[in-house]
């Protein structure tokens, strides 16, 4: 069974910073990760989209959410990939979440009911743990299932000069948590797209 994936990185650098994005690097081996499964992936960074703020799937002219939100619905894994920044996930990452609205069809089930997000942090600061709690609670109220394992993170020294994008190699628990994330996510995602969630009659 072929399945695609969208991921969205919410770095804090659009595409033409000078400086490389480690959020791009994580999200791109966790993209090859999941093509031995059979997913083929893209990926957008926000910064280079006019995500407006608002509470409406559409905030009208100029808005870019609307076609992002269709990529994102359309895959059957959604990836989001951020940068911790203070601790907590990236201000990018936060106006991505709240664009997603507590939609249903009338059996109850979101838009992105039957859809596997998964999660990919990078920070010179520690809160990955508090990041991923974060990211997995507003991606479930909205529909999303999260598959076992599906955090993946890197975290340098505090304040540190080297960032995930500068590594010689990717550390071996790192891409062991990616092949794991990868593995899980294909499976459950398979498993959704031949069976979808029913919801509930009203």
């Amino acid at each position: 069974m072929s399945l695609t994936a969208f991921a969205i990185n919410c770095s804090l650098k659009a595409s033409g910073d000078k400086e490389k994005s480690s959020t791009d690097k994580i999200v791109a081996d966790l993209l090859s990760a999941l093509k031995p499964h059979g997913v083929k992936g893209e990926v957008v960074r926000a910064l280079d989209h006019d995500i407006k703020a608002g509470v409406l799937s559409d905030m009208g002219k100029g808005d870019d959410w609307p076609d992002l939100r269709a990529k994102i619905i359309a895959a059957d894994i959604f990836i989001l990939g951020l940068p911790i920044w203070m601790g907590q996930p990236s201000s990018v990452a936060k106006r991505v979440m709240d664009a997603f609205l507590e939609e249903a069809d009338d059996k109850g089930r979101m838009p992105a009911a039957g859809k596997v997000a998964l999660v990919a942090i990078v920070g010179n600061e520690d809160g990955a743990h508090h990041c991923h709690a974060e990211c997995f609670q507003a991606l479930n109220d909205v529909g999303f299932t999260i598959p076992a394992n599906g955090g993946v993170y890197w975290v340098g020294e505090a304040m540190g000069d080297v960032n995930y994008v500068d590594l010689p190699a990717t550390p071996e628990k790192v891409t062991g948590m990616i092949e794991m994330a990868a593995s899980n996510a294909a499976h459950l995602a398979a498993l959704l797209k031949g069976k979808a969630y029913i919801g509930v009659d009203k």
